[in-house]
């Protein structure tokens, strides 16, 4: 069954959905199943993808790569960063072109995941 804040990817058409009403026992596009992601958290390339959360005044900075950042090219780029707490889900939607980071007015200790979605290497959370 799918959960609340889940994410899913269809391999066919690349649609991400995120969930806002569970229940169903499965999602379907172009067809077939989508593919449940499941969030990576640890960097093995010099491409840097874990969202690294810092308190700023009046909430948080969320950059993908902690001290090298992400590309923000065309073909391989940062495509939203979320953070969710008990209540909210907060996303900023990014392009090309964009620094990968975003901030929200939310305090460090509300925040239970911030998780990003890179065009190639898919769903990573820190």
């Amino acid at each position: 069954m799918i959960k609340l804040r889940d994410i899913y990817y269809c391999e066919k058409c690349g649609n991400v959905v995120e969930v806002l009403n569970e229940g169903a026992p499965a999602l379907v596009c172009c067809g077939d199943p989508m593919q449940k992601l499941s969030a990576k958290s640890e960097d093995a390339t010099t491409e840097k993808h874990v969202p690294y959360v810092e308190t700023v005044e009046g909430g948080i900075l969320v950059k993908v790569g902690q001290n090298t950042a992400h590309p923000m090219l065309e073909t391989h780029y940062i495509k939203f960063i979320e953070v969710l707490t008990k209540e909210k889900v907060y996303r900023a939607e990014l392009n090309p072109g964009d620094v990968p980071e975003a901030f929200f007015p939310v305090a460090k200790e509300a925040v239970l995941e911030a998780r990003e979605w890179c065009n190639l290497h898919g769903l990573w959370k820190g």
